[in-house]
């Protein structure tokens, strides 16, 4: 029997090595580490884990291997309720690796990751039939070719598809750009492949007819976003005001927050809202993974904003 998912996410997953200090150095200083610790990241896991504790049905179906760190990844999926039946396994595969280095005094944080061993979506895979079954896609740009796949299995059985988008130098990206419903992209982002400085007019330009929504976030600026009735006028949804004190995440768990309440059949300004306010309270707590809120805590912020 073919399992059936809302969400299922293909794409990045990471094991996070988090460095906390205060301030950042500059180059040949020294600086004692206030605290550290290890997490599960990644853009399509951080965005199914986010789905996951905001009341989802999410599965990861990407490739690992038997390696110290693909355990990890295994471990933390599990135990925050995100299916792992469908991960392939390769011996030399591994997830990616990063060490971030968060800056306590200005709430940034600097990554650096390295992408030996990393696979990441493959065409075939998972079965069409379970990409058929999920109420929606979750994708991104590790693998180009799987992606492609997958989202046109999904778009022939009109599955919505969702994308957190970082690198466009692929020479597939393009095409895979074109079977995005739910575009949400980074204001960094949507300038580097618009060429437009102003998130409204990035968010025209990202537009197609064939779209659902196009979604540019702008950190504490908040995000603008079009549909097909605000193409011409698109909509601000202003960030909610908190105690920041750890911003890395953020981005990603706003994907799966949307994710989220769009299988609950939320409207775009709710979905909007909803993630806005996920993002929010992420940022408030340190850590990717650790600090992202349940629904229950999402849906009393709105009631209080």
């Amino acid at each position: 029997m073919t399992p059936s998912f809302d969400i299922l996410g293909l794409g990045c997953v990471a094991v996070d090595d988090l460095l906390y200090v205060a301030p950042y150095p500059s180059a040949d200083c020294k600086v004692p580490i206030r605290r550290q610790e290890r997490q599960c990241g990644g853009l399509a896991a951080t965005a199914m884990v986010a789905a996951a504790r905001l009341g989802a049905k999410c599965a990861y179906a990407g490739t690992l291997g038997d390696d110290e760190l693909s355990r990890f990844v295994f471990q933390r999926l599990t135990e925050e309720g995100v299916d792992t039946s469908l991960i392939r396994q390769r011996a030399d595969a591994k997830p990616i690796h990063s060490h971030i280095v968060v800056d306590e005094s200005t709430q940034t944080r600097t990554i650096f990751y390295d992408l030996e061993g990393v696979y990441g979506a493959e065409p075939g895979w998972p079965d069409a039939a379970v990409i058929r079954s999920a109420r929606a896609l979750f994708v991104d740009h590790f693998g180009m070719e799987g992606m492609i796949w997958a989202a046109q299995v999904a778009r022939e059985a009109e599955i919505p598809v969702i994308a957190d988008l970082e690198n466009d130098s692929m020479p597939q990206f393009s095409q895979l750009l074109a079977l995005v419903e739910h575009l949400i992209v980074s204001l960094e982002f949507a300038k580097k492949v618009t060429g437009e400085a102003e998130p409204a007019v990035a968010a025209r330009k990202l537009w197609r007819d064939d779209r659902q929504t196009v979604v540019v976030t702008c950190g504490a600026e908040g995000c603008w976003y079009v549909d097909a009735a605000s193409v011409s006028r698109p909509c601000h949804q202003p960030a909610y005001r908190v105690q920041v004190v750890d911003t890395t995440g953020c981005g990603d768990v706003f994907h799966g927050a949307y994710a989220a309440a769009l299988v609950r059949g939320l409207g775009l300004p709710e979905r909007i809202r909803f993630a806005s306010a996920a993002a929010a309270l992420k940022a408030t707590q340190f850590g990717g993974q650790a600090g992202i809120p349940s629904r229950a805590a999402v849906e009393a912020f709105l009631a209080g904003h």
